[in-house]
């Protein structure tokens, strides 16, 4: 596929100055495996940028915005924000999926619609922005696409944790405490990304994926509340 980057600079309104950090942005580990002459690496160590990037700016802006607020909660608003189907939410917005580069095999299955795929690259989009632009263009992109709608999220007491909302769903409907498991795990040991599913008993209900164990196991949490809506 032809990757179209004035396309790219529209949806980011910023002049891409180094083209292949930007390919870089949206090529899934999965196309590596597909194309061996590829010169390029994957996402994941701006994944991996972009995610503190996304840490320190969330968290600045959420300290700022709620000078009364006890760390407990701050730690609850930020986490309901940089979720991953938060930031699904605003790579499909922004079109994201549009310019990502996949395995056949991650393209027929609906990798371009993922939700960890999509949230993982916003991250790795985030990490390109800051080595090209740096911290301030950084902070303005973050508010303007994805703190735009903390003020939602808190009336709506959507920053309430997942794993704790669906142990209260799982007890009340089924009587049942869900359990954790890692599922599978990859990468070097100092940057791992680990995969988690949630159990009803021998039943799984969800998986999520995360940097560490702990936001993998919301991740998971978070989807299977999506999956239990309407039960």
């Amino acid at each position: 596929m032809e990757f179209d980057i004035k396309k790219l600079e529209s949806v980011l309104k910023t002049e891409i100055k180094d083209s292949l950090l930007f390919i870089t942005a949206f090529t899934h580990r999965s196309y590596l495996n597909e194309h061996s002459d590829y010169e390029n690496n994957s996402n994941e160590r701006l994944e991996f940028l972009g995610d503190a990037v996304l840490q320190l700016l969330s968290s600045e802006f959420l300290y700022n915005k709620f000078p009364e607020s006890p760390e407990g909660d701050l730690t609850n608003y930020r986490a309901s924000i940089v979720c991953t189907p938060s930031l699904a939410e605003e790579s499909k917005r922004l079109a994201y999926g549009d310019f990502l580069l996949l395995s056949n095999g991650e393209e027929a299955t609906g990798g371009r619609s993922r939700e960890y795929i999509l949230a993982n690259t916003f991250e790795a989009v985030l990490g390109a922005l800051y080595i090209q632009n740096g911290l301030e263009f950084c902070r303005e992109f973050v508010n303007r696409e994805l703190l735009y709608k903390v003020d939602e999220i808190i009336q709506k007491k959507a920053y309430k944790d997942a794993k704790s909302k669906f142990q209260e769903l799982a007890q009340e409907k089924f009587g049942v405490t869900p359990t954790y498991e890692v599922i599978d795990s990859w990468g070097l040991d100092h940057d791992k990304t680990f995969k988690v599913g949630v159990y009803l008993g021998k039943e799984l209900k969800a998986a999520g994926e995360g940097r560490s164990k702990q936001k993998a196991e919301q991740n998971a949490a978070s989807a299977a509340l999506d999956n239990m809506k309407g039960v």
